[in-house]
């Protein structure tokens, strides 16, 4: 090694070596966020939550578990998250890459013929204008990563890996939430079609009672009537409890990736679910729920890319190397036929038509933009959380007063009927209202019921539950 080349190679290790004491990007940190009063009501300083059960514990309903887990296992939302997570793996592993000098091979041959009146010899000299070229190298290029570029670049893929794993895991804990309020919803079908059933057997058993009072002058034809008319009421209202049914069933199918079919399942009265919720504190949602955690990893990609941005205004440093065998023989091609050649370089950027400037101010409008959708994204968390909590504890409330409501209307039916039977005092006009009362009482009953299960299914995945 000449010592001119040694010169070159102190001259850009020297360069090279300030460059990178330069540092312009910036070092990722966690946005401040406010978390206090996101539970409105519920919030405490108990870090106890419901979020940390695996749904194994949360649901005791074997049947309920299978279909669980049979969509965990099929669903194709959750397939195609998966194959996201896969994708944005190989980006990451093509940013790591990028660190290294690529390295290409090439074999050629080359036959050329020239003008003998284009060399512009004198006359008389012989030249040979048909030569063939024999060649074989390796070329290699390496850019140094002096501004960070490179290690941004990387730093943005590895964030948009984790945002598709935090992606994937949302789209857990959110079929998990489906497939349990489905389920429940169909369990509270199959109660109320169990209420209306046995309600038209009471009401076609009215109608017999009716003619016969009729038959004896206690009660006039329009009491037959509308004691028929009674019964049709409750059994014209079966068909669409029959199509909410089989609608719910084919919701569940689809979760489940399975073509339409009966579900199995329990009955709602089996149904226990734990009634002590416990939310923890509002900053656990930074570390449970992977929707925020999704959100926030989207915000650190948009910062790391606007360090990429940042990185354009500098010069790249970059050195290329090429090396083979190069002969007009193929004879001669391992003998005196070495060539090399080896550059480095700065490039720096002096007009490019604002381009640069231009992709940073969209970087940073994008990393504002991932800033605000990261707050939105925990504002609307706290808001699921609280609406949970509320409807959990209104649900208890109305079954409270509900239980009494339908016992009431059931005295109140056996009373009318009663004294339609053995008095004058009333009409089957009362009897009829007393009925409806009960029957609308009756699956209302069942609704406050579900609204209970459901209130438990969505604050467990409000809170993050359902990936461990």
């Amino acid at each position: 090694m000449n010592r001119l080349t040694i010169k070159y190679i102190s001259f850009f290790t020297l360069t090279l070596s300030v460059l990178l004491s330069c540092k312009i990007t910036k070092t990722y940190n966690h946005p401040e966020v406010g978390t206090t009063g996101l539970y409105r009501d519920g919030q405490g300083s108990d870090t106890t939550t419901i979020a940390s059960l695996p749904w194994q514990s949360l649901f005791a309903d074997t049947a309920l578990r299978s279909l669980i887990q049979e969509g965990l296992n099929n669903n194709l939302d959750l397939k195609t998250a998966v194959q996201r997570i896969l994708e944005s793996q190989a980006t990451l592993q093509q940013s790591k890459a990028a660190f290294y000098p690529s390295l290409s091979g090439n074999v050629n041959v080359t036959r050329s013929k020239q003008s003998s009146a284009g060399l512009n010899y004198p006359a008389g000299t012989i030249v040979n204008t048909l030569t063939t070229n024999y060649q074989a190298g390796l070329t290699t290029s390496w850019e140094a990563d002096v501004w960070g570029k490179l290690s941004s670049t990387k730093r943005a893929a590895l964030a948009g890996y984790l945002q598709t794993d935090a992606a994937k895991r949302a789209v857990q804990t959110q079929l998990i939430a489906d497939i349990a309020n489905n389920y429940f919803t169909l369990l509270a079908l199959d109660k109320q079609m169990e209420i209306t059933r046995e309600t038209l057997k009471n009401r076609i058993k009215d109608v017999e009672t009716m003619k016969e009072l009729k038959a004896g002058a206690v009660v006039t034809g329009a009491a037959v009537v509308q004691s028929e008319a009674n019964r049709y009421a409750a059994e014209v209202s079966i068909p669409d409890l029959k199509r909410s049914i089989r609608e719910t069933e084919n919701a569940l199918d689809v979760l489940l990736a399975r073509a339409p079919g009966p579900i199995s399942r329990a009955s709602l009265a089996d149904e226990k679910i734990s009634s002590e919720l416990q939310a923890g504190i509002p900053t656990q949602l930074l570390n449970n729920r992977p929707d925020v955690q999704q959100s926030e990893y989207a915000f650190r990609a948009a910062f790391e890319n606007t360090n990429v941005a940042r990185s354009y205004f500098y010069p790249s440093f970059t050195i290329t190397a090429s090396s083979g065998l190069s002969t007009l023989q193929l004879k001669d091609f391992f003998v005196n036929s070495i060539f090399y050649n080896i550059a480095a370089g700065l490039t720096q950027p002096i007009f490019n038509q604002g381009l640069n400037k231009a992709r940073l101010r969209t970087a940073q409008a994008q990393q504002q933009e991932a800033l605000n959708s990261f707050q939105k994204t925990l504002l609307v968390a706290g808001q699921e959380v609280s609406n949970a909590l509320y409807a959990h504890q209104t649900a208890l409330e109305k079954q409270d007063a509900r239980s009494k409501q339908i016992i009431a209307l059931q005295k109140s039916v056996d009373y009318t009927q009663e004294l339609l039977r053995y008095s004058s005092a009333t009409n089957y006009t009362d009897v009829l209202t007393s009925e409806q009362n009960l029957l609308s009482a009756q699956l209302s009953g069942v609704s406050d019921r579900l609204q209970e299960l459901q209130a438990v299914v969505n604050l467990y995945r409000a809170l993050g539950g359902g990936w461990r």
